[in-house]
């Protein structure tokens, strides 16, 4: 039987980080609500930033870094998700989830990313693995959306002091849907960039080696 240590890792064999294995063992000894606040306020953090890059490449900001942002991006949020769902469920104080106002008109968000990953925005991808085999389409834009809402409802909720009612907004959306789009979307724009690295004539490729030995 692996001990705790052993049990919590990143890459298989590769121990995840200290504050990672203190925290997920704090929140499974049912840790206290200073503890909580901190997962809540690292959650924050990178949702907050994650909100705002995605902004900037739907308002063309820097087109030419669009897919290595957006991958750098979401490789920290899922960083940050991942936290979540290995701790145990988060309960917050109330039964009921408190109004945090009119949800956020996503549409031009969604349009202004599908223009700046006009040519890569859609994709196929299987639609559950575990259940089986079943194709389905899918688009970046559209998941950088769906994780942006969410994000933007926890951290509604942050803002307005209910930190608890954050965390278990951010852990249940990443288990349920969050979680799924951002690894789907990771995949997808780490693909595209190896394909934009990758895929080149084969008169270019054998320039580029001929000048990398005569150099």
């Amino acid at each position: 039987m692996p001990d705790e240590q052993e049990f919590v890792t990143g890459l298989e064999g590769v121990p995840a980080s200290e504050d990672d294995v203190a925290a997920v063992l704090a929140a499974e000894a049912g840790a206290p609500e200073a503890d909580l606040d901190t997962i809540a306020r690292s959650v924050a953090a990178h949702a907050g930033a994650f909100v705002a890059t995605v902004g900037q490449i739907a308002s063309r900001t820097a087109p030419e870094a669009t897919f290595p942002v957006l991958l750098l991006a979401t490789s920290d949020l899922l960083a940050s998700g991942a936290r979540l769902g290995a701790m145990v469920d988060v309960v917050p104080p109330l039964r009921y989830e408190p109004d945090t106002g009119p949800d956020a008109d996503l549409d031009t968000l969604r349009i202004g990313l599908a223009e700046a990953l006009e040519g890569f925005d859609e994709y196929a991808e299987v639609v559950d693995p575990v259940l089986g085999e079943e194709v389905g389409r899918a688009s970046l834009s559209g998941d950088l959306a769906t994780v942006t809402a969410a994000l933007q409802q926890g951290l509604a909720h942050y803002d307005a002091g209910d930190v608890l009612e954050a965390l278990w907004w951010w852990q249940f959306s990443y288990l349920s849907s969050w979680g799924e789009r951002a690894s789907s979307a990771l995949r997808m724009l780490q693909l595209v960039l190896c394909h934009i690295r990758l895929d080149v004539e084969d008169d270019v490729a054998a320039e580029a080696e001929y000048d990398a030995l005569q150099a």
